[in-house]
C-alpha cells in the first residue's frame, strides 16, 4: 500500500505477500488468497486496487496461477466497490526504473529508493507489489484523466451509405 501523488514523495503504508501451501488444492489456495486479501482490504481500505495485467509467457502454469490470483484480487476489490486498474509488468518496470525490461534487482533498488526505505522490501514479490502501486500513482491517474476526457467527447455521427 503506497500513498502519494505524482511529483511528491511517496509513502509506504504497508506491504505483505499472501503465501499458500504449494501442495494444497487449487480451490483451497484461491480461498486462502481471498482471505488474505480481504484482511488486507479491511485493514487499509484503499481507494483503488492496481493489479498486474497477465500476459502469455512460456510457462503456462505460472501464467495460470498469476491469472487466477489476479482474478481473486479483482473480485475482492470489485465486491467492495473499489475501482481496479491493470498495468503490464513492462509498464510497471518502466515507471519505477525507466526501463521496461529491468530485472528484479533494479526494480527492488528503485522501489527502496523511491519510498525512502531503510532496506529493500522482503520477499521480492513485496517489491513487485509496491512497484505496481507506484506505477499506478504516477501513470494511472493520467491514464484515467485521458480516458475520462475521451469518454466525455461527443461521438462522431455515423452515416450510412
Amino acid at each position: 500500500m503506497v500513498e502519494g501523488t505524482p511529483g511528491r514523495p511517496l509513502t509506504m503504508l504497508g506491504v505483505g505477500v499472501v503465501r499458500t501451501p504449494a501442495e494444497a488444492e487449487i480451490g483451497q489456495r484461491l480461498l486462502l488468497i481471498e482471505q488474505g486479501l480481504e484482511q488486507w482490504l479491511d485493514q487499509y481500505d484503499p481507494e483503488l486496487v492496481a493489479v498486474e495485467r497477465v500476459f502469455a509467457q512460456h510457462n503456462v502454469r505460472t501464467v495460470m496461477g498469476t491469472a487466477q490470483a489476479s482474478a481473486v484480487a479483482m473480485l475482492c476489490a470489485t465486491r467492495r466497490g473499489i475501482p481496479v486498474t491493470l498495468h503490464t509488468p513492462s509498464e510497471v518496470k518502466a515507471a519505477v526504473s525507466g526501463n521496461g525490461r529491468a530485472d528484479k534487482a533494479q526494480v527492488t533498488a528503485m522501489v527502496t529508493r523511491l519510498l525512502r526505505l531503510a532496506e529493500p522490501p522482503k520477499p521480492a514479490d513485496a517489491a513487485d507489489a509496491l512497484a505496481l502501486a507506484i506505477c499506478h500513482i504516477w501513470r494511472g491517474t493520467a491514464n484515467n484523466r485521458i480516458a475520462a476526457a475521451v469518454a466525455s467527447q461527443p461521438r462522431a455521427r455515423e452515416y450510412r451509405r
